[in-house]
């Protein structure tokens, strides 16, 4: 059964792309890259990656390569003509092509059938019945993901922090990159471009720290996050059939698979690029050890969570100004990151809802003042705003997942009058279940104690002999634990 964070009516993205992380065609794939890269020369390097990026983006749906085409051609324009000007408002108009074609192209495909949807509902409040024409079109895979990308280099070059690149290859290069094209972490030109200028070499060590992490990620995906959806999926499909405590313990094993879901993601495209010699932003740090929401807002989706700080929040306001501005700008930025992950309103009331609470915890400081640090030090006092700031997100994940706003608040309604001592029926063996709990209990674990990116580089001084055997161990825990049918990643349908 296929993973899914929409509702049955909404748009899916396009099936059968052959060159998912967790498949086949990729340990295929992914060799080969890495071996024509390095037998190239520096020069021609950058042709093969990009060459690399655009077949694995056509893997999915050929023909809707000339969407990330196309808003790369505008993007390099826009910078161009950008760079010959001095004042802003000689650059603005420049910009706002570029914000038009490329929020355009993400409206007509991911956004319109919603708000026509939504607008012919409002009218029949009204008694006025209408029936407007939808757009039939699959939803291109990670077309959030490279727009925001994209978007944020001309607002960089727009700003003067950026000069503007002068090569097309380089520059479609940084927008294609196959490792995080389809799911980030959403890259930063001068974080990520500059680096494929400079020369890399055969690093063994650079290697198995890549390789390290890459099965790591694969691990949390196929042997959590896929096994774990075997139990969320039939339940959530079914809330109304579905007993208060199977959806209260469905809700728990979302909150983690969704997790190793999509840090799995990470962890591969952070650990592939780190095979070929390239550093991505690191995007996930243990969010459920959070001690607030805005703790939890900088440590869960990095890369996008600085996206919207920096060319969205801090133009609203940046949390200056009046208490209304301070509001508006807060809400704002999360509704618009809500209605980001989809086009749903469950994805708008989930982000309304962090919003809140960030609002709320800024009033009580406001009110209350900061606590003290001689109690908020404090062992237990940390604990308990571990597990208050875990649950507050997994009543969030709740509308996140369900398939409508009334489905959400049914699901919570039956979870709050759950009888105590009620047991839900797994759908799971028994089997499944021990392996699905100890897995948890590693990955918390090593997460809790270890952060993944440095466990990495403490693997590459470990003797050879450690490294190949421990790999070999933990492979092999993967190919008999995991869940192997290629199931998308849950990002993928954003």
């Amino acid at each position: 059964m296929k993973p899914s964070v929409r509702p049955p009516t909404e748009r899916m993205v396009g099936k059968g792309c052959p060159v998912l992380f967790n498949s086949v065609q990729f340990l295929i794939f992914f060799p080969l890259a890495v071996a024509g890269y390095f037998a190239l020369p520096q020069r021609a390097r950058w042709a093969w990656l990009l060459a690399l990026s655009y077949y694995f983006y056509m893997c999915w749906r050929p023909e809707y390569v000339v969407l990330i085409v196309g808003s790369t051609a505008v993007d390099y324009w826009a910078g161009l003509q950008m760079g010959k000007r001095t004042s802003r408002h000689a650059r603005r108009p420049f910009l706002i092509a570029s914000l038009c074609v490329n929020l355009g192209v993400l409206f007509a495909f991911k956004y319109a059938n919603f708000f026509t949807e939504s607008f012919e509902a409002l009218l029949a409040q009204f008694d006025v019945l209408v029936d407007l024409p939808g757009v039939n079109l699959l939803l291109p895979v990670g077309i959030s993901f490279y727009t925001f990308q994209s978007l944020g280099y001309s607002i960089d070059v727009y700003r003067g922090e950026v000069k503007p690149e002068r090569h097309f290859g380089y520059f479609a290069l940084y927008v294609t990159y196959f490792p995080q094209l389809v799911a980030g972490p959403i890259e930063r030109y001068t974080h990520l471009a500059p680096q494929f200028r400079l020369e890399q070499r055969i690093e063994f060590d650079r290697i198995a720290s890549g390789l390290g992490l890459m099965a790591w990620g694969l691990f949390k995906k196929v042997v959590i996050a896929d096994r774990l959806s075997a139990f969320v999926e039939p339940v959530y499909a079914d809330p109304s059939g579905s007993s208060g405590a199977a959806l209260l313990v469905a809700t728990y094993a979302f909150a983690f698979q969704i997790y190793c879901d999509f840090s799995g993601y990470s962890d591969l495209a952070i650990g592939g690029a780190r095979v070929l010699g390239h550093d991505l932003r690191p995007n996930f740090r243990t969010p459920y050890l959070a001690t607030s929401i805005a703790d939890f807002w900088r440590r869960w989706h990095i890369s996008l969570s600085s996206w919207f700080r920096d060319y969205v929040y801090i133009p609203l306001g940046g949390g200056r100004g009046s208490a209304l501005a301070i509001t508006g700008a807060v809400l704002g930025t999360f509704l618009v990151s809500g209605l980001w992950h989809g086009a749903n309103w469950t994805f708008v009331v989930w982000g309304a809802f962090h919003g809140t609470l960030l609002l709320g915890a800024r009033l009580r400081r406001a009110k209350l003042g900061t606590i003290p640090a001689s109690i908020a030090g404090h062992p237990l006092a940390r604990l308990a705003t571990i597990v208050l700031t875990f649950h507050l997100v997994v009543i969030g994940w709740v509308f996140f997942r369900a398939a409508t706003v009334g489905d959400a608040f049914a699901i919570l309604g039956k979870i709050l009058a759950l009888a105590p001592g009620a047991v839900p029926t797994l759908s799971l063996t028994p089997a499944v279940i021990v392996a699905v709990a100890c897995s948890l209990g590693f990955l918390l674990f090593v997460e809790a104690t270890t952060p993944v990116l440095r466990l990495s580089e403490r693997r590459a001084r470990l003797p050879i002999w450690v490294k190949s055997a421990g790999f070999a161990v933990f492979v092999a825990a993967v190919l008999v634990l995991g869940e192997f049918d290629s199931q998308d990643f849950l990002y993928f349908q954003f």
